[in-house]
Parts: structure tokens; C-alpha cells; sequence
């Protein structure tokens, strides 16, 4: 099958399975991506066969071929700083370099909603829950990989509009968990192929002509919703302003994983990594059953977005 995005579908996709696990689990998905001491890491969102998601590391040394570690890196803990939220499920993670350390953010799905949490680890061995950061119903939340004019910034996705329909915002803090000045960012594109509800993806990647944003758009249809990714960059200095924003999807579901399992007619990632030479390999979910692969040049990437809409608010 001819691929007709910009972003390239690896051969050996889906890199990564339920079959792959040490013990049975039902899905894995939605992985927070990055490398750590030469080798990658993806965290990713595995579901048991209870129903409930916690969230798993597995490592390669090509970014191909992964093992999952034996037993799982975070799991539902209803004990401090959690009690209130009384946490189901542990779901997408994103990872951010920052500070010296690295930042996960994932979403607590509890009964009053999905709220998002913060977490820190080192050396992924030893994790850190440090506690709630959003308000329900809130997600698909990640954090700049460095401070904005003095404060850390994240994007999320609150659904500030009925039925169900979120935009892009941004909020600054001094702390990482306390969050104020909110401003919106973006919002969806009426008649696109976004044009339902939008949400960041991977953390924000730093280009000399912006935060360079891997996100998901969805698009309602006789099938049921439709789940794409897209780029948009953001001005350097304030990063609520758009650059540029790709008029077109630069990844659709089209191969047989991308419809079949959890949820089909979805592609969704939380995590991409830029390598040396200049390669984004973006790491998505698909049909939320299988880990996939995709990659193309952060040039060409980045040219889509400058091609696209100056201004979308």
C-alpha cells in the first residue's frame, strides 16, 4: 500500500504488542517517548484484562525493536497524593527533559473525570508521584522542555465546549504544579480534518522557527470519530501564538492496525524523538491495540507548517 502522508509507516509495524508482554495484558498504546542514555524508551499506556491501564516501560537500542521491562512502572495508587481523585486508570503519558530530570505527565481517570498528574524519575527504576495539575475534565497535557520567559509552560486540552469538545490552551508555572495565566492556543478548523476536537500529542520540539507541535485531530463521521495527527508550530517567545499550522493530516489511519482493535479510525501518539541527523520518529498508537512507528525529516515538517495557516485562533 502506497503511504500518501508526510510521515512514513516503518516495515516492521506494529513494533510493539500485547504478545510481547511477560504476562497477559489486552492492549498497549499511547507511549511517552524518549532517549536515555543512548537508549529508547517508550512508556506506554498497557491495558489489563481487568479493563484498567497502568503504564509499562519497554527498551530498545534501535528504537525498533523493544523488550518491556518485567513488571510495570506505575500503577492506580490511591494513597497520597491521590486519595481525593481515587485513580481507575493510568493512561497516555508524555515525557519532557527539563531541569535535569524527566517530567511524565498521564491522566488519572477517576470517577470525577479524567484529571492529569505529575511525575518525575531519574534513571526510570525510581519514580516520583508528585500529585494533581489539572482540574477535570482535562488531558492530553504536555510540558515545554525548557521555561518560558522564566516559567515552565504546558500545553492541555480542557473541554471547554459541549459536547465533549476540547481546545488547545496554555498555562504557565512557577512550580510545576500549581498553574495560572491560561490562554487559548488553538482550536479546531471547521469542514477539516480537525474539525472536532484537537489535543497535544508529543511534547513541544524546539526549531528556529518554533515549538514545533506533533497533535491529534478528530473528525466526526458516519464511522464514529476519526483520529489524525497534525503539526503546528508556535512562536518561540509566546508560544499562545501560531506560526504556521499544516493544512493537511500528516498521518491517517490507512493500514489494517489502524482500524482494528479498542478503538478503530485512530492514530495517537504522545511521544516523538528527534534524532541527530534530523529524523522525527513519532511514536503513535494505533486503533489503541498496537504501538506503530512513523518517521520523516523535521525539515519537511516544519516546511508543511510554514506552508500552512499563519494564524488559527
Amino acid at each position: 500500500m502506497r503511504e500518501t502522508h508526510l510521515l512514513r509507516r516503518h516495515p516492521a509495524n506494529p513494533i510493539l504488542t500485547a504478545a510481547d508482554f511477560p504476562r497477559p495484558v489486552n492492549s498497549v498504546f499511547n507511549a511517552g517517548a524518549v532517549k536515555h542514555n543512548g537508549q529508547y524508551l517508550l512508556l506506554t499506556r498497557v491495558e489489563d484484562l481487568t479493563g484498567s491501564s497502568c503504564l509499562w516501560l519497554a527498551r530498545s537500542d534501535d528504537g525498533i525493536h523493544f523488550t518491556p521491562d518485567p513488571e510495570p512502572a506505575l500503577v492506580p495508587e490511591p494513597e497520597r497524593p491521590f486519595e481525593d481523585v481515587a485513580p481507575l486508570s493510568l493512561e497516555d503519558p508524555r515525557i519532557t527533559p527539563l531541569d535535569g530530570t524527566y517530567y511524565i505527565t498521564y491522566v488519572i481517570y477517576s470517577p470525577y473525570g479524567c484529571v492529569t498528574a505529575l511525575a518525575r524519575t531519574d534513571d526510570f527504576q525510581r519514580y516520583e508521584r508528585l500529585g494533581v495539575i489539572t482540574l477535570p475534565d482535562n488531558k492530553d497535557v504536555v510540558l515545554f522542555p525548557e521555561r518560558i520567559n522564566g516559567r515552565y509552560a504546558k500545553l492541555d486540552r480542557p473541554l471547554t465546549r459541549p459536547p465533549g469538545v476540547g481546545d488547545i490552551w496554555i498555562s504557565f508555572s512557577d512550580d510545576l504544579l500549581n498553574w495560572g495565566d491560561p490562554r487559548p492556543v488553538m482550536r479546531p478548523r471547521l469542514c477539516k480534518w480537525d474539525s472536532y476536537k484537537i489535543g497535544a500529542g508529543a511534547p513541544p520540539i524546539k526549531t528556529p522557527h518554533g515549538w514545533l507541535e506533533i497533535y491529534h485531530g478528530v473528525r466526526e463521521t458516519a464511522a464514529g470519530l476519526l483520529y489524525r495527527l497534525g503539526a503546528v508550530l508556535l512562536d518561540l517567545e509566546e508560544p499562545w501564538r501560531v506560526v504556521g499550522r499544516a493544512n493537511e493530516a500528516i498521518l491517517s489511519p490507512l493500514y489494517p492496525e489502524d482500524f482494528t482493535g479498542n478503538v478503530g479510525n485512530a492514530v495517537f501518539t504522545c511521544g516523538a524523538i528527534l534524532e541527530d541527523n534530523g529524523e522525527l520518529k513519532v511514536y503513535y498508537g494505533a486503533a489503541d491495540q498496537v504501538m506503530c512507528l512513523a518517521t520523516a525529516p523535521l525539515e519537511e515538517i516544519v516546511a508543511c507548517c510554514l506552508n500552512g495557516e499563519k494564524s488559527c485562533k
